[in-house]
């Protein structure tokens, strides 16, 4: 044990030389556009809070109602004894929403995921993955026996050569997965030609538009709305801006979805969504459904922020979503930059290896509803502080 530890001692102590290490800031206070840290109060500019409704007092009197009339806890997984009418009414809400069958929850987006792969495809079948997927796709990949192809990130050329490539290879059943929304850069995937090559060669399409539910497209229903597509499976959280909490979903045919409560191993063996969640998220995505003031605010600030910032010689991935990553030279000045800005009362965090690639050093800036023009301008500001601080 002692040697054990001794080599994960050293490998810490590496990842610190690195300046990779994370740290865990302490919030003393609810989640919102400001909040009170250790350190004092400010301005939160890196949650997934994208809507506003994370503090929101419809959806915390939602919760505290779900709470009283249907309990803590429910103890199962959801065949047993863990569907309570809420449930369901939170999965024909989310169906109706996005344009699907039916819906099922799950846990996390992490655990829809983690089934949905070894559910529908089999050794014989291929999943093509964008190489910028999220981890819990990466991981859902691994979990499925089907033959695994890459393609370069929004590369449809690519794309259509590992499709050509799987069907050589004699797949039975071929399906693309891919990010709505590539959660470290803000850039979407190319949809309609995706979709495209697809219905040409015989592939279905899954996304995971846990970056855009609620605040993309014209009701927030997500980039095949905005893109005016259909795709064939949606994977989603409540945990970004429908209300931030926990849990979600997958929306598809009803086959699909009948398929995934009879062997979906993450929603057969894990707990069902607490009574106060599913009823705050519940108003959360009745509340989204028709934010259009909120929306149009949100591309407002997002709009915003890009212009001052390149006014201000910052690097910016380009982009119109309000995920705007401010890229640095290396992992030590992003961390500095962040720290600073602490100081200066503006909440941010750097991201390095592993969670963006060796030398794509960033701190990843996200815009909400709940910020004030005020609110933007002032980030901008105690970037420029920082900046000269650290410089200097």
């Amino acid at each position: 044990m002692y040697a054990f530890k001794e080599e994960l001692g050293a490998e810490l102590a590496a990842i610190r030389e690195a300046g990779t290490y994370k740290e865990e800031r302490e919030i003393t206070s609810a989640q919102g556009a400001e909040v009170e840290t250790t350190t004092g109060s400010a301005l939160n500019f890196c949650a997934n809070n994208y809507l506003g409704l994370a503090d929101d007092a419809r959806v915390r009197d939602a919760a505290h109602e779900a709470l009283d009339q249907w309990g803590f806890g429910l103890s199962s997984v959801r065949f047993i004894c863990g569907t309570q009418t809420p449930h369901r009414e939170l999965e024909r809400e989310l169906a109706d929403w996005l344009g699907t069958d039916d819906a099922i929850l799950f846990s996390s987006c992490f655990d829809a995921n983690g089934a949905i792969f070894d559910v529908l495809l089999a050794a014989e079948d291929a999943i093509i993955s964008d190489e910028l997927n999220h981890a819990s796709i990466i991981d859902g990949v691994r979990l499925c026996k089907a033959a695994r192809y890459r393609y370069r990130n929004g590369d449809v050329d690519d794309l259509r050569a590992r499709l050509t490539e799987a069907r050589a290879a004699g797949a039975r059943r071929i399906m693309i997965a891919t990010d709505g929304v590539f959660s470290m850069d803000g850039s979407y995937a190319p949809l309609p030609e995706i979709v495209a090559v697809a219905e040409e060669l015989g592939a279905l399409v899954m996304v995971d538009d846990s970056h855009a539910v609620g605040f993309i497209g014209a009701t927030g229903a997500g980039t095949p709305e905005m893109f005016g597509v259909e795709v064939d499976v949606l994977t989603g959280t409540l945990g970004k801006a429908l209300g931030g909490a926990s849990g979600g979903y997958v929306a598809g045919p009803q086959e699909v979805i009948d398929l995934l409560r009879q062997r979906g191993r993450p929603y057969l063996f894990s707990n069902t969504v607490a009574p106060a969640v599913v009823g705050g998220s519940l108003r959360a995505v009745r509340i989204a459904r028709h934010a259009d003031e909120s929306r149009a605010h949100l591309a407002r600030n997002a709009a915003l922020f890009r212009s001052l910032m390149e006014e201000a010689g910052f690097t910016l991935l380009p982009g119109s979503h309000p995920i705007i990553p401010v890229m640095f030279a290396s992992e030590r000045e992003a961390v500095a930059i962040a720290d600073r800005m602490l100081a200066e009362g503006v909440y941010v965090i750097a991201f390095s290896y592993p969670v963006v690639p060796k030398g794509r050093a960033r701190i990843r800036v996200q815009l909400s509803a709940a910020h004030t023009e005020e609110d933007v301008r002032e980030c901008v500001d105690a970037f420029v502080r920082a900046r000269e601080a650290v410089a200097g």
